[in-house]
C-alpha cells in the first residue's frame, strides 16, 4: 500500500481567504459561519447555525484549481477536531456543478482521523440524495464541511490536513 499523500495541509503558508464560508443566507437564513487559521496552523470552521426563516446550514468550501487527480486513491483521512458535532465532508469532481459528493461524520470532541472512502460518497443536491452513481473518484475539484444537524447550535471543526490513501 502506498503511504497517504496530501490532499490539503494547513501550514504556516496557509491563507484563510482561500477557504470561502456559504451560510444559509442565500436562501434567507440566519446562520453564521466564519472561517479563520489559529496561531497553532489549524484551519478554524465555527459559527452559529439559525434555523430561522428556513436556514439550518454553514459550510466552508475551497477549490483547487486546477483540479487534483484522484483516480489512483480510494479514501481521503480527515484529521479533525469537531465539538461532538457532526458535519459533513463534500467534493466536487466540477467546482461549476450544482451537486456534491457527500460523507457525513460523527466528531468526538477530540483530534481523530476520519477515513473517508471515495466510493461511499453520495450525491445530494440542496440536501436531497439524487438518484445517480456514488463518486466515482476521478477528479476532486472542490473540498468543503457542512454542518446542518436541523437544530440551531454553536458549532467548532478544528482542520490539520486531509490525506488520500
Amino acid at each position: 500500500m502506498n503511504p497517504p499523500t496530501s490532499l490539503y495541509a494547513f501550514n504556516e503558508y496557509s491563507v484563510a481567504a482561500r477557504w470561502r464560508v456559504l451560510d444559509d443566507i442565500v436562501m434567507g437564513g440566519h446562520s453564521d459561519g466564519h472561517f479563520a487559521i489559529t496561531k497553532e496552523k489549524k484551519g478554524r470552521f465555527y459559527g452559529a447555525v439559525s434555523l430561522r426563516d428556513g436556514g439550518g446550514f454553514s459550510s466552508v468550501r475551497h477549490r483547487f484549481n486546477p483540479p487534483v487527480v484522484t483516480q489512483a486513491y480510494n479514501r481521503v483521512l480527515l484529521y479533525v477536531r469537531g465539538d461532538g458535532s457532526g458535519f459533513e465532508f463534500r467534493v466536487k469532481p466540477n467546482a461549476q456543478q450544482d451537486f456534491s459528493y457527500v460523507y457525513p461524520f460523527s466528531t468526538s470532541g477530540e483530534w481523530e482521523v476520519i477515513e473517508v472512502p471515495l466510493a461511499d460518497m453520495r450525491p445530494v443536491r440542496r440536501g436531497q440524495a439524487l438518484e445517480l452513481p456514488n463518486f466515482d473518484g476521478s477528479r476532486i475539484a472542490e473540498i468543503s464541511f457542512l454542518i446542518a444537524n436541523g437544530r440551531e447550535q454553536r458549532f467548532q471543526l478544528l482542520i490539520d490536513r486531509l490525506e488520500l490513501l
